[in-house]
């Protein structure tokens, strides 16, 4: 396998190839200053993206070293109507809202330390083949818009997204009418065996049916007591906690982990939790040893499903398909955004070209616009001026030290950053900000040529239990929005897209000391790591199907995200009374005078209504300020 890897081991820039591996000694903001200018386009970087080198170190800097960076006497930049600390989809949404209801002629600065806007909603390109293809390299989705926040659904329709039409971008019959299905693969390190199997698990992408699961099962390298004791828990059609209250059976549920209470109450073997344990983990960044079985409950997992709670949770909101979804996920979003702010950065008005248009990056941030996007700037300092009626923002851009000025300032970046930039947050407010933890993720993105293994094998999606890296992958969402078209044939080059988060299960640890630990784990992890434990787990599944990965892969982009989902509360570990509406987040988004707090974190919930409700609220506090 090492002979191989080289081929993929590259950065490109519009296609050509720059020669410098991710592992190397210039970080893509240096490649792209040394580009041409017009050449600057971020989002076509393969190789380390995500946090890339250059967007974090000064950040580490600041909280790992303490080192102080000195503020320049005179300012470097004019003084701003708003200056928002973060690019992501809050800080643009609170610059959209701020012009929309405050003052539609504000000067307005936003500051991102990443070499492209969006945060966590990132856009990845290639061209493979002379195709041009889009992946998601984080925030994913516009998930169940229906349930959102007047606010919310209002700023969707305003930027242009009319979420309804995903229901014709999104081909919902793709993988059934390919007969594609779901596929479960049992790699060697962990089972001693490459086993490629149909998937007999519950899942995002349906269910088994019931009838062909021991069939199904007899290729699993596990042992016949672990099938067995599987096809009786599928099979269990009894309320385990019968003849209990509804008080006692929540108690109990939420007291014990989803893989505790499968061992106490359906005596399974530890094959079998294993075999489920990670399923879940896409989602909140754990396996079941850190959930609770109340939470097994709520997502329908067997042995629990059974158990009567009457309304216990009950959620009346509408029920949506998972399908609204940009080809580059909520990149769209952010890209709709910024069309708004500075309509000459990006071509076009319709949801359709939104997705092929260009971005002018040289546009962003020019001396005359009353919006400015100024990307691969860190903070290193946000305070009032002595009379409290200005923000003074010292910021680190290409290693100089810079200082501008706002009358008003939102902070949409990470929340735990936010002590170490401003000494005027209250000790209760740093206390309650330094409950939560973000949760790690890498989005590992890899161009095909083809797709004829997955045809082959009948598989459009893979699970792995007891990864060596990968949790799941699978060939992208099948989205086609204008001229931009999903792939129709095998023949043809497709984005895989695979999730891995590192977690450290098993070992007795709340789900916050595993996100702790498993963001060292991805910190410690190189490029090199990470694409030849992707590699060698796309080898070992497909080659059944004929894969290759000398022959087959033609780029692969690791969006590694150190710091990624907002920390939601997790009923097992946390007091069960927190939730979006309560908690310490509340506290730890307190309005600090002229500056305001609007991120995920501070909404506890990591999904774009999130960031976009945090926004509202920000851009409302300082209306008043």
């Amino acid at each position: 396998m090492a002979g191989r890897l080289e081929i993929s081991r590259r950065d490109f820039l519009n296609g050509v190839a720059l020669g410098v591996a991710a592992g190397g000694t210039l970080s893509p903001v240096e490649i792209l200053a040394d580009a041409a200018k017009s050449d600057y386009y971020p989002p076509a970087l393969t190789g380390l993206r995500g946090a890339h080198p250059g967007s974090f170190e000064i950040a580490h800097a600041l909280a790992w070293a303490g080192q102080r960076f000195p503020r320049p006497d005179a300012q470097t930049d004019k003084t701003y109507d708003l200056v928002i600390v973060g690019g992501g989809i809050s800080g643009l949404a609170a610059a959209f809202l701020y012009r929309q209801r405050v003052n539609e002629s504000a000067r307005i600065l936003v500051l991102d330390n990443h070499d492209d806007f969006g945060g966590h909603a990132k856009r990845n390109e290639f061209t493979v083949d002379g195709e041009h293809l889009i992946g998601y390299g984080g925030s994913m989705t516009i998930d169940g818009p229906s349930n959102y926040s007047a606010a919310s659904k209002k700023l969707l329709i305003d930027i242009g997204i009319e979420v309804d039409k995903f229901y014709d971008y999104f081909d919902m019959e793709f993988f059934s009418s390919r007969d594609l299905g779901s596929g479960v693969y049992f790699s060697r390190e962990a089972y001693g065996k490459d086993v490629l199997a149909e998937s007999a698990f519950r899942g995002f992408f349906g269910q088994p049916d019931p009838a062909k699961i021991a069939g199904i099962m007899e290729r699993y390298p596990v042992s016949e007591e672990a099938k067995r004791a599987y096809i009786r828990l599928i099979g269990t059609s009894r309320d385990v906690l019968d003849g209990k209250s509804l008080d006692e059976k929540v108690a109990i549920m939420r007291g014990m982990s989803y893989t505790r209470f499968l061992q106490r109450y359906f005596d399974m073997p530890k094959e079998v939790t294993d075999m489920l344990r990670d399923s879940i983990r896409g989602l909140w960044g754990v396996g079941w040893d850190a959930l609770s079985a109340l939470e097994g409950w709520r997502s329908d997992m067997p042995g629990v499903d059974e158990i009567d709670l009457g309304n216990f949770g009950y959620d009346d909101g509408h029920d949506e398909p998972y399908i609204h979804h940009f080809p580059d996920g909520n990149a769209g979003v952010a890209r709709a955004l910024v069309r708004k702010l500075l309509p000459e950065a990006v071509p076009g008005n319709t949801m359709e070209d939104l997705v092929t248009s260009r971005v002018d990056y040289e546009t962003l941030d020019l001396p005359g616009s009353r919006t400015r996007i100024r990307l691969n700037s860190t903070a290193v300092n946000v305070a009032h001026t002595a009379d409290q009626k200005l923000v003074d923002v010292t910021y680190v851009r290409h290693g100089k030290v810079e200082r501008t000025r706002g009358k008003h300032c939102i902070y949409a970046g990470y929340s735990l950053m936010l002590p170490h930039l401003c000494a005027e947050v209250p000790e209760k407010q740093v206390e309650a900000i330094r409950y939560a933890t973000k949760v790690p993720l890498a989005y590992i993105n890899i161009a095909l040529r083809n797709w004829q293994c997955f045809a082959e094998l009948g598989v459009g999606r893979i699970s792995i239990p007891q990864p060596i890296l990968m949790h799941s992958f699978s060939m992208d969402f099948p989205v086609s929005m204008g001229s931009y078209r999903y792939t129709q044939n095998p023949d043809q080059p497709v984005v895989l897209h695979g999730s891995f988060v590192p977690t450290r299960p098993d070992c007795g640890m709340t789900a916050k000391e595993q996100h702790v630990a498993g963001r060292r784990d991805l910190y410690e992890m190189s490029y090199a790591d990470l694409e030849a434990k992707a590699l060698r787990q796309l080898e070992g599944s497909l080659k059944g199907g004929g894969f290759d990965v000398e022959r087959d892969v033609a780029a692969i982009t690791v969006n590694r995200w150190p710091h990624g989902y907002a920390y939601e509360y997790n009923d097992l570990s946390d007091d069960p009374g927190f939730g979006p509406d309560n908690g310490p987040h509340i506290a730890g988004r307190a309005q600090i005078g002229r500056i305001s707090i609007a991120n995920s974190d501070a909404s506890a919930y990591a999904y774009v209504d999130g960031a976009i409700d945090a926004a509202e609220r920000a851009v409302n506090e300082q209306k008043e300020t």
